[in-house]
């Protein structure tokens, strides 16, 4: 009997049966944003739902069966803990106050298609890996945001206190600007003055309008360059670097499933792997601590082509 479980959790069927439930219970989420559909096919979309989370159920519990006889392995993979919150969140009570929760519950079953579609699951995976890196790369963007915020409130507020009257305005106005959403008219007022532009609805607020032709497009010029065309382009390679790290990883595992497979020495051979990896690493740092020292001593440093 286990081994029958067994089989029918890592079979391709399976998988694809429990993907295409995940699509069914995205729909029916969708559907249930119409009223009229909600009135007309609310009693068999109950029921369909019910039986879309007790197919989740039996998923999980096959799955954990699959791991006997010890069931806990389940949860070593973060995936499979993925599922079961998810699982577990649907049954939340939905009487009263919980209604709401219990329906953003039900909508989190869409995204088990992350676990469903490997590569979707390496995207996901990808951007995971990059959030320490885009956390230092967020950090020295909000500095950039608080320090023009500043200036522009300073400069810029008495002119155009429609965009620039307060801190929190201002870094709000500048969101607007990096995202290049109508920026030169921010830009304009500041050039022009609020009399002369982008105030005609709302004169009332133009009470010290300021022409600053040079300021204003120095100011805003400089601020999409560093914002727009350098830090957020940032936060694109940092993504694609996680996604060639994630592939790369997800390629030795293959292989080393493979070499498994096969019967082959796969520990020696992923261990020596890591070794040779650690010791290029360390290569390479010895190497450009020495470029250093000799650049500083003015000498040079002649590599076997050079001599």
């Amino acid at each position: 009997m286990l081994s029958i479980i067994k089989s029918i959790a890592s079979a391709d069927a399976f998988n694809n049966f429990i993907t295409a439930v995940i699509v069914l219970a995205g729909v029916l989420i969708g559907i249930e944003t119409y009223p009229s559909a909600t009135e007309r096919w609310g009693g068999i979309m109950h029921v369909l739902d019910q039986i879309i989370l007790w197919i989740f159920v039996a998923e999980v519990a096959i799955k954990m069966t699959a791991e006997a006889p010890k069931p806990w392995r389940y949860f070593r993979d973060p995936w499979n803990c993925f599922d079961f919150v998810i699982v577990a969140a649907c049954f939340v009570p939905g009487a009263g106050s919980y209604a709401v929760i219990l329906r953003l519950a039900r909508l989190l079953r869409v995204l088990k298609l992350v676990r469903a579609l490997p590569r979707l699951q390496l995207l996901v995976s990808a951007l995971l890996k990059s959030i320490p890196s885009m956390f230092y790369v967020t950090l020295l963007l909000g500095l950039l945001f608080y320090v023009y915020a500043v200036a522009a409130t300073f400069l810029f507020g008495p002119n155009d206190p429609l965009h620039f009257s307060s801190l929190h305005l201002s870094m709000l106005s500048l969101f607007r600007v990096v995202t290049l959403e109508d920026w030169t008219d921010v830009m304009y007022i500041a050039m022009y003055g609020c009399d002369q532009y982008g105030y005609s609805d709302a004169m009332i607020q133009c009470t010290q309008p300021e022409a600053q032709p040079i300021v204003g497009a120095v100011f805003f010029a400089s601020f999409v360059l560093i914002g727009t065309m350098v830090i957020l382009n940032l936060f694109i390679g940092v993504i694609l670097k996680s996604m060639e790290d994630t592939a790369l990883e997800q390629e030795l595992f293959l292989e080393a499933e493979r070499l498994a497979a096969s019967g082959e020495d796969t520990p020696d051979l992923i261990s020596q792997l890591s070794t040779l990896s650690r010791d290029l690493e360390a290569l390479q740092g010895n190497l450009a601590r020495i470029r250093h020292q000799l650049d500083q001593r003015g000498g040079g440093f002649d590599t076997p082509d050079q001599e």
